[in-house]
């Protein structure tokens, strides 16, 4: 039987879905399931990940693709993962599961306020070396679990993330590949493997570090297990994959240096690719390892767009909800088509959610609108609506300043790419504020044609990565910014700053709430 397909498994914050690609890179098929990581209420901050319900989410997808597209699983040529980054799990010495948390678990407090009491300079000299802090990396949540469960931390065998994992429900074999195992921050990344010495350095064990294999490399094949559980047939190669915004960037032939993409979906990820793991002197942003061996990527995070987005939606627009219901249209199109006749800037109005990040110093001020008058006919939910994808895109106007801060390039364009570029309007403004050419793939779900680019790589369908992906993209449109929208936009620019900082203001005299702040902050 001729192979046609391969198959990618994307785990995201806000979902998981299984996608089918034929080898020419054209979306076959897609089955997504929405997911939450809940709080522990014993542990304020926590993001708990539920293994085995997840594992039944992300199962019943690929069954559900399989039955959507009639495919024979025999037919699929290879598989590979991909997720969010940042989020780990711990096994026992029997390979199972005992403790995970998602990516921007916040529980560990005590243990950040700890080492910075101890160390006060440890964390910028770790971030020289891995691009990682304390923010978002593994190091304080395994002191967590070695300070707060230590019946937990005795048995720990390995350490692994989240598509790793997914490789080992498939498989049974456990490996961490260096794209999503660099933001544990206990990676060197010139050498894009485990250094043991960072562990050392704040007493972790350095012997539950699994072995390190490349993007792309064979991981194992899928067991007899995994095929009762999923319908895939035994025996299908899996293929190493990596963390959702690097395999982003293979998806929409960001490949070389001094490209640039915008993926919107839970998170936003402003993603600049470098020839160097040179890190931000002033330690603001975040350095990775890119899946594409010889390049690294700065990073820059926007906390919760699609999350704040899916709240409106789900809180003040149930009327849209009821007609997309009746007329099969998406609710956020028919939000779109209102919110389009509103003026650049909101008359004035504007929200604040994500902050421009600050990597060392990572907090966000409690979710507000501000700068609003009594008028309904002017400030109606569409204005508000309008002012949430407005508040997106000035963050991503501050990460690249941030970067070119940082390296001294800017890009000459935007890959804007992932579920938030589906929206024409949300591509207007991007472009509008950036004052740059925002660039759209045909493929918006770019992190699941990334993997299957890797999949097939890794059973020789594709000779280069690179090559592929520059060779696989096709383009849906571009998007050219509005001047007089733009000269908007950079006075707004320098308002929403202020607003902001006088936001977070109110969170450190303790009158509001951080919509997210870095443990021990």
């Amino acid at each position: 039987m001729s192979q046609k397909y391969l198959l990618a498994l994307d785990a995201g914050t806000g979902s998981v879905r299984a996608v089918l690609f034929d080898l020419a890179g054209h979306q076959i098929g897609c089955v997504q399931e929405e997911w939450e990581h809940l709080e522990d209420p014993r542990y304020p901050g926590s993001m708990d990940f539920d293994w085995k319900k997840n594992w039944g989410l992300a199962s019943g997808c690929i069954k559900g693709v399989l039955k959507e597209t009639a495919i024979d699983p025999h037919e699929i040529a290879a598989i590979s993962t991909t997720c969010m980054r940042e989020g780990i799990v711990l096994y026992d010495k029997d390979n199972k599961e005992i403790w995970a948390c998602a990516n921007v678990d916040a529980r560990s407090n005590d243990e950040v306020g700890e080492l910075i009491r101890l160390y006060p300079d440890l964390e910028r000299q770790l971030y020289l070396k891995s691009g990682q802090s304390y923010a978002l990396d593994a190091l304080p949540r395994l002191l967590w679990v070695k300070n707060k469960m230590p019946d937990v931390y005795e048995r720990i065998a390995h350490l692994g993330m989240f598509n790793d994992w997914l490789i080992f429900k498939m498989t049974g074999v456990l490996a961490v590949e260096p794209s999503n195992g660099s933001t544990t921050g206990l990676f060197d990344l010139q050498k894009r493997s485990w250094d043991t010495s960072i562990a050392e350095s704040i007493g972790i064990r350095s012997d539950i570090f699994p072995e390190v294999r490349e993007c792309g490399s064979l991981a194992g094949y899928v067991s007899e297990a995994c095929q009762a559980e999923t319908g895939l047939a035994a025996g299908t190669p899996v293929i190493v994959g990596g963390g959702d915004a690097q395999l982003g960037c293979i998806g929409v032939g960001v490949v070389d240096k001094n490209q640039a993409a915008v993926f919107g979906g839970s998170f936003w990820q402003y993603e600049y690719n470098t020839s160097s793991g040179k890190t931000d002197p002033q330690c603001r942003v975040r350095v990775n390892c890119h899946a594409v061996p010889g390049v690294w990527q700065y990073e820059a995070l926007a906390f919760k767009p699609g999350l704040v987005m899916r709240w409106f939606r789900d809180g003040f627009c149930q009327e849209e909800k009821a007609e997309a219901a009746r007329t099969g249209k998406d609710p956020y199109d028919l939000m779109n088509q209102k919110a389009k006749d509103i003026p650049a800037g909101c008359y004035g109005m504007m929200c604040a959610f994500s902050d421009v990040m600050n990597f060392i110093n990572w907090k966000h001020a409690a979710p507000t609108f501000t700068n609003f008058e009594l008028d309904p006919e002017k400030f109606s939910k569409y204005t508000f609506y309008r002012a949430i994808l407005e508040n997106t895109a000035l963050v991503t106007k501050g990460h690249l300043d941030l970067v070119e801060e940082a390296t001294g390039n800017r890009p000459d364009e935007i890959v804007f790419a992932g579920g938030a570029a589906k929206s024409p309007l949300w591509c207007q403004i991007l472009s509008d504020v950036l004052g740059l050419p925002v660039r759209i793939p045909v493929i918006k779900e770019a992190t699941a044609l990334g993997a299957a680019i890797l999949a097939g790589y890794g059973v020789g369908i594709y000779s280069d990565i690179s090559e592929t992906a520059r060779s696989l993209v096709q383009w849906d449109k571009v998007y050219y910014p509005d001047e007089e929208n733009h000269k908007i936009y950079c006075q707004m620019y320098d308002t929403w700053k202020k607003v902001y900082a006088a936001q977070l203001e109110l969170c450190d005299k303790k009158l509001t709430k951080n919509m997210w702040i870095a443990p021990g902050l």
